[in-house]
């Protein structure tokens, strides 16, 4: 190989490792490599091992465009949504936000057993303290089990979609209820009565939540802020307005008509998911190089919901 090609590498190299380490401190955070350590490296039970689907699917770049599309859809229960509004600061400090929750994520997916215990016990502290009224002077409580039965619901489908339409290894149908499965232990840790155990379970609960959901002024004014004045520099625009246009994409058609939202099939089948996986195929390759041999592309940089 000619001195020539040799150098072409070694710089691709130092730029995906730059790209990488840039893109692991905006989502981990200035902890996250303190974190990473703790969470991979401390000895002990875990929760799942590293078989289980909850692996394959928290650890893949899809959860990017999962995060995204979970928080749009949460935002559809109104007590949900003023809670969200009120208490989470996802204007204020949104960056803070999705570092509190990619390590969360992070912790319970791949942490040990005591870990991940003293994570849920943590949200549930917080959630305990969260209460207040909606515009329309409706009583919310995070700690209240049907919300919080709302909220995983939302998440768990929404990182389950992504994974099987952008993840480099879709789960098999056996797969995708053993991961729902796997987040039923996350779930009753923090407080959510009889999760749901697999996909029909959740289409079921789904079902049960319908007549509860509907687009208030704060859910549009939340996607707005998701979508179109994200708080990213101006460099990532694009790539984040590609997975935001795929977070739309991979919404029910309810959820989207809900929310405003427009939805083209021909635009997103021919341009929008296309699009979509190679940003994500991007992402993947760009976090490569720092993570290590136990966990995947975002095992410690887990995009959003409304958990954390």
């Amino acid at each position: 190989m000619g001195t020539s090609a040799v150098s072409g590498i070694s710089g691709l190299s130092a730029l995906r490792g730059q790209l990488g380490r840039g893109l692991f401190t905006r989502v981990a955070g200035p902890d996250g490599p303190r974190n990473r350590a703790r969470i991979h490296e401390t000895p002990g039970p875990r929760w799942f091992e590293p078989e289980r689907p909850i692996r394959r699917v928290h650890g893949d770049a899809s959860m990017f465009i999962g995060g995204l599309s979970a928080l749009l859809l949460q935002s559809l229960h109104p007590l949900a949504m003023a809670a969200v509004a009120a208490h989470s600061g996802y204007r204020g400090d949104p960056w803070g936000r999705l570092q509190r929750t990619s390590t969360f994520l992070a912790t319970t997916t791949y942490g040990t057993a005591e870990h991940a215990r003293q994570a849920c016990e943590q949200v549930r502290s917080v959630h305990e303290r969260i209460q207040g009224f909606t515009v329309d002077g409706d009583e919310y409580h995070a700690a209240d089990p049907h919300l919080l039965g709302w909220v995983h619901a939302a998440e768990i489908d929404s990182f389950l979609r992504a994974h099987q339409r952008y993840g480099t290894n879709p789960l098999s149908d056996d797969g995708c209820d053993g991961y729902i499965a796997d987040t039923a232990r996350i779930a009753t840790e923090l407080g959510v009565p009889d999760p749901p155990r697999n996909r029909a379970e959740l289409a079921e609960l789904f079902a049960s939540y319908q007549p509860e959901l509907r687009a208030t002024a704060q859910a549009r004014e939340a996607a707005r802020f998701l979508l179109l004045n994200p708080p990213v520099p101006l460099a990532v625009r694009l790539p984040y307005g590609v997975l935001a246009a795929n977070a739309v994409s991979l919404l029910p058609s309810w959820a989207a008509r809900a929310l405003r939202l427009p939805r083209l099939p021909v635009v997103d089948e021919w341009c929008v998911r296309p699009m979509g996986s190679a940003v994500t195929s991007a992402v993947r390759w760009v976090m490569a190089p720092s993570r290590p041999t136990t966990t995947s592309t975002t095992s410690t940089t887990s995009t959003t919901s409304t958990t954390g």
